[in-house]
């Protein structure tokens, strides 16, 4: 894909600073109110601490830049998923999720709304291309998927889902806006875990739903207030500046991972790498199409959980963390949650340490397996 992401940063940073007056901060005020003042017919912009705030509203706005679609946020990348599930499927609907996509969204599906009515079905991220949508009414779609990173066709499964009468929810936490964009590829929502890359600092949790769609993305800020899943204000702030920096963080960690990528394919020590980015990977032809990046995390596959736990243990530029998208580069051995990946397999996400010292680290404890 070929998106004119300079300008959409640049548009994204000004957002804000082409309606400041003289003398406003330039960063946003974090405003910590429950009440309002509210005299007469309730008619003012903010009139209750669950239904907007000023920081939210800054952060929303500058959400809808970066997404060039209307934003709602979040206290969860789950709370996000859960008020789009939950707004938009009715007793009786079928939906798709993937298989091999993140588990805790599989767990609510399954523990909440198919008790509701709502049939579940699981399809493996890289069937999605072929799978028959027929009577769908949701589509939930994760690629590159998590933790196996397999691609599916974003477009032809959005074009087929419509002929199909069905929604398609995007997740994309783990490309962001700036590494692939689904709602100009077809999707109806987009939805992501801030908590990652866009804040990028790992101090905070948080969530965005994206849509051109305005009937879509009025329900789901209904919901958001009815059930009071909100975000707070000073949350809602420190994501701001996370923001501002996501284009640089995002291309060093780009950065790194492709190259450590690279650097692992064939390597005595590893059995398989798994990225997008690779000639070799199966989704590389699709991801070359519909990814402007290839993203920051690769997927390692080594001989045994003894040599995945020894290499992260061992690793001094490698954090042992469930999570990934922040500065420093994590990983972990994704089987001990129950993913249907290898015994061995490690989910390293890249972080924003100089290359060539954190491929040397790497290298390194390879060495020592």
């Amino acid at each position: 894909m070929d998106h004119d992401n300079e300008q959409i940063v640049a548009r994204m940073l000004h957002h804000r600073g082409a309606t400041l007056q003289p003398g406003e901060p330039l960063g946003p005020p974090i405003v910590p109110a429950s009440l309002y003042h509210l005299p007469g017919e309730p008619k003012a912009p903010h009139q209750y601490g669950r239904w907007t705030n000023p920081t939210w509203t800054v952060l929303e706005e500058t959400i809808a830049v970066l997404e060039e679609a209307e934003s709602v946020i979040f206290p969860s990348g789950m709370a996000a998923i859960a008020a789009v599930l939950c707004s938009q499927l009715r007793p009786g609907d079928r939906m798709l999720l993937p298989a091999d996509g993140y588990y805790t969204t599989r767990s609510l599906a399954e523990r909440t709304l198919a008790p509701m009515g709502v049939s579940v079905e699981l399809c493996p991220t890289a069937a999605y291309d072929g799978r028959d949508l027929t009577g769908i009414r949701l589509v939930h779609v994760e690629t590159p998927s998590n933790p196996g990173l397999d691609i599916c066709d974003l477009g032809a499964v959005a074009s087929r889902a419509k002929a199909a009468g069905a929604l398609v929810v995007a997740d994309n936490t783990t490309m962001t806006a700036l590494g692939q964009r689904p709602l100009d590829l077809g999707a109806d929502v987009v939805v992501a875990s801030d908590t990652k890359a866009l804040n990028g600092h790992s101090d905070v949790m948080f969530g965005h739903v994206a849509s051109r769609d305005a009937a879509l993305i009025n329900a789901v800020r209904d919901w958001r207030k009815l059930v009071g899943a909100i975000p707070g204000p000073f949350e809602a702030w420190l994501v701001h500046r996370g923001l501002e920096s996501l284009e640089l963080r995002f291309e060093r960690m780009c950065r790194n991972a492709g190259t450590i990528a690279e650097r692992l394919a064939g390597h005595r020590c590893v059995r398989a790498v798994r990225y997008p980015g690779l000639p070799g990977h199966p989704g590389h032809a699709v991801a070359k199409r519909q990814m402007d990046r290839f993203g920051s995390m690769v997927g390692i596959e080594l001989a045994d959980a003894a040599s995945a736990d020894a290499f992260i243990d061992r690793a001094r530029f490698v954090r042992p963390a469930t999570s990934f998208g922040g500065m420093q580069t994590t990983a972990e051995r994704r089987a001990r949650w129950g993913d249907q990946v290898a015994a061995g397999y490690v989910r390293l996400s890249a972080g924003c340490e100089p290359t060539e010292a954190l491929w040397s680290d790497i290298a390194r404890v390879l060495g020592t397996l």
